[in-house]
């Protein structure tokens, strides 16, 4: 349940929140683990009695979207208890019969189980890899899907996010609170207005919503290796991004995951990795196991689309460190929007099985 008090840096938030949870052990040393690319503070803490639990400070966006979230993440983990990816999620902590939050108004603490972890692929995977990687993403959307009526939907989407975003442009003020000049804004303008005509011409009101991740890279989950020299999905961490959506939505970072450059440590956006052809073998894969129907297969520009309009530009101030949300907002303009202007799909439209 939520507790308030006043505000408190991230460390103090931690203790606070401990306190409030009213576990008996002590926390004898908090350990940050965090990516150090947004806002969110993470640490392992470290117990008297040599357990670990995973703390998560915030203060992005909205606590109460934040709480929202992470009731819908341990629903979906509880759910997929019966499946083959039981235990795969971090747990989210509760008490009282719901999650546990500690919340002061300005910053709020949830806690995670600290999930075991495997291995870790490559920065650059083999094309054996990158199939293996498909038809295990795959099988996890199909339990997702499974468990998706069971998992109350989400107050946003994105929908409502880009409608958000071309108020946001509309107003006469939005060159200096994106800090970009009026050519840019309209640059924004046009392409958050082309994506909601998309959204119409797809039918995504009906299209089906399950719960998505997004942010796929190799620091936030990890596998375990079969003798043969397959892999499964083992565990998954580091929810920032996750949306009850339509499934499309975890393709842009799992075609960065499988690009010829592999994932990388300096952060960068372009959409050249929808159409390498490593992914689409991985969408290939994927395809084989849980069938996409092509006008899905041909949103993927979209979900990228989506990804720069919306975390980069629109929540960019408030998830991003300054200086990366800098960069990231005018390379949105200058870069990846026009980059994915002069992008050619068709190659996707080859995958099918």
């Amino acid at each position: 349940m939520p507790i308030m008090s006043g505000s408190l840096p991230h460390r103090t938030a931690i203790s606070a929140a401990w306190a409030a949870y009213g576990d008996r052990r002590s926390i004898v040393a908090t350990d940050e683990v965090s990516a150090n690319v947004s806002t969110n503070r993470v640490y392992r803490i470290h117990l008297d009695d040599g357990g670990t639990v995973i703390g998560k400070v915030s203060s992005y966006g909205s606590y109460f979207l934040f709480y929202e979230d992470h009731d819908r993440l341990s629903r979906c983990a509880h759910l997929l208890e019966g499946t083959r990816f039981k235990g795969m999620l971090a747990e989210v902590w509760h008490r009282d019969g719901r999650i546990f939050t500690w919340y002061d108004q300005r910053m709020w603490v949830v806690f995670y189980d600290d999930v075991p972890r495997r291995d870790t692929l490559p920065r650059i995977l083999s094309v054996e890899q990158v199939r293996n990687l498909g038809r295990e993403i795959a099988e996890f959307h199909h339990a997702c899907t499974d468990l998706a009526p069971s998992i109350p939907a989400g107050s946003k989407t994105v929908k409502s996010d880009a409608i958000h975003l071309l108020d946001l442009l509309e107003s006469p003020f939005a060159p200096r609170n994106f800090d970009l000049p009026p050519e840019s804004i309209g640059v924004l303008w046009k392409h958050t207005h082309r994506f909601l005509e998309r959204l119409i011409e797809v039918g995504y009101d009906e299209w089906p919503k399950i719960p998505v991740l997004i942010d796929w890279n190799l620091g936030n989950f990890s596998v375990a290796t079969e003798p043969d020299g397959t892999f499964r999905l083992f565990s998954r961490w580091d929810y920032d991004w996750f949306r009850i959506e339509p499934r499309m939505l975890d393709f842009y970072f799992l075609s960065r995951v499988s690009s010829k450059t592999g994932d990388r440590t300096q952060f960068t956006y372009g959409p050249h990795t929808l159409v390498e052809p490593t992914f689409l073998e991985f969408l290939h894969a994927y395809r084989q196991v849980f069938p996409m129907r092509n006008e899905e297969v041909m949103f993927l520009p979209e979900v990228y689309r989506f990804f720069i309009l919306n975390y980069v530009v629109r929540e960019g101030a408030r998830f991003f460190r300054p200086d990366f949300c800098t960069q990231f907002r005018r390379d949105a303009v200058r870069t990846y929007l026009p980059a994915l202007d002069r992008l050619d799909a068709s190659p996707l439209l080859g995958t099918g099985p």
